[in-house]
């Protein structure tokens, strides 16, 4: 039976990661969305803390309910989403490698990508291609054995953390001919000869996250950052080849894993724009009265709660139904992602309607909010994408 009480232990998680948000995240927020830098400081009193690091992430896969993960990503959104991205951003290859990896390879790329306290890394994830972005059957990537090693070339676009993450997972095409379905992916360490990163984006929300592309030019790594190995990359290559039905690819079993995750953090944004809202609707005061007095506030706000209510059920349930069942057999990530987001947008919108003309300028952080807001209708799936897959499951195909 499913419940949506909390245990003491993830209240506690809660209260904990919401009390760095406040302390550590939204004093600096306004800072780092102007001026577009990397919080590193955050990310080290973070990785100090412990909340940035490999034990925390096993903490949340071990959770038995399966929605720890989307408490954290909630509050650390609620504090910043171009921060908590910064925080969070490394969680996407760490989801590749343990999907996909071996054993050896989860024990030696997960930590690699946190690094420690006193020096935290960055890792990223590198699937999109500036002509196929949810189109992964037209990446252009290239990755091919020579002489024992593995050759990778192309261009990625829009990576978090691109170009400055000490471990890139790269997606690349190893069989053309198979389309998505002959897809590998490939652990590149820092400082290997061949990738850098090319032009940083200048973003209209989530600006303290860093997106840049990735340039890989003859990048050279051994067999063992194959994620999964060679075997088993051959014997998933010959089942494509013999025309066995499959329903998944490498980039996109990361996406499905993840998606609910990136609606929490939707979510966190739009409980931080709900309650300011809120809170300003209570103390204005136009008319003789405050403005929740007038309906048409109060229903907005009624709305505004009601959406966050809705959209956090779904995302619950998906990851309840992804720890449990293993797999999603109705879509349920793909909804959870695409409610939360388009309630994101929503209720972001209408708060800076109710703050009026002090929502539109930058001393309400409504605005903010608003814009980050937007990424995710976007990233890992556009809305349109989403309702491909669930129109997809529906038909049942």
């Amino acid at each position: 039976m499913i419940s949506f009480q909390l245990t003491e232990e993830q209240r506690e998680m809660r209260d904990w990661v919401h009390q760095f948000a406040e302390k550590e995240i939204r004093p600096v927020a306004p800072h780092y969305d102007e001026t577009e830098e990397f919080p590193w400081d955050v990310v080290r009193k973070a990785a100090d803390l412990g909340i940035y690091s490999p034990e925390f992430i096993f903490q949340g896969f071990q959770d038995e309910t399966g929605i720890l993960p989307a408490i954290v990503a909630e509050e650390l959104c609620w504090g910043c989403a171009g921060i908590a991205l910064a925080i969070q951003g490394t969680g996407l290859p760490v989801a590749a490698i343990f999907a996909q990896g071996t054993p050896e390879q989860i024990a030696t790329w997960i930590p690699a990508c946190y690094g420690s306290a006193r020096e935290p890394a960055l890792g990223a994830f590198c699937a999109t291609e500036a002509d196929a972005g949810s189109d992964v059957g037209a990446y252009k990537s290239r990755a091919v054995k020579q002489n024992g090693d593995w050759v990778l070339n192309g261009q990625k676009v829009f990576i978090t953390n691109g170009g400055i993450a000490d471990v890139h997972v790269v997606v690349a095409s190893v069989d053309p001919a198979l389309g998505s379905r002959g897809h590998a992916s490939f652990v590149v360490p820092k400082a290997t000869p061949g990738l850098r990163q090319g032009k940083k984006e200048k973003k209209m929300g989530i600006r303290a996250s860093h997106t840049a592309e990735v340039l890989l030019e003859d990048v050279r790594v051994p067999t063992d950052c194959l994620l999964g190995g060679e075997d088993r990359l051959e014997a998933r290559l010959q089942r494509a080849r013999e025309g066995v039905s499959s329903r998944s690819n490498v980039a996109m079993k990361t996406f499905e894993s993840t998606r609910p995750i990136v609606g929490a953090q939707a979510l966190g944004v739009a409980r931080a724009a709900f309650e300011f809202a809120l809170r300003y609707a209570k103390e204005r005061r136009q008319f003789g009265r405050p403005l929740i007095d007038n309906q048409a506030i109060a229903f907005k706000l009624a709305d505004m709660a009601l959406e966050i209510e809705a959209a956090r059920g779904l995302i619950w349930r998906a990851l309840w139904e992804g720890k449990n069942e293993a797999r999603f057999e109705h879509a349920e990530g793909s909804m959870a992602k695409l409610k939360a987001s388009e309630v994101a947008v929503k209720v972001t919108d209408e708060a800076i309607q109710i703050c009026g003309g002090y929502g539109y300028i930058r001393d309400f952080p409504v605005e903010k909010w608003h814009r980050d807001a937007k990424i995710y209708t976007i990233f890992e799936g556009t809305s349109e994408i989403q309702r491909v897959v669930i129109s997809r499951t529906l038909a049942g195909n």
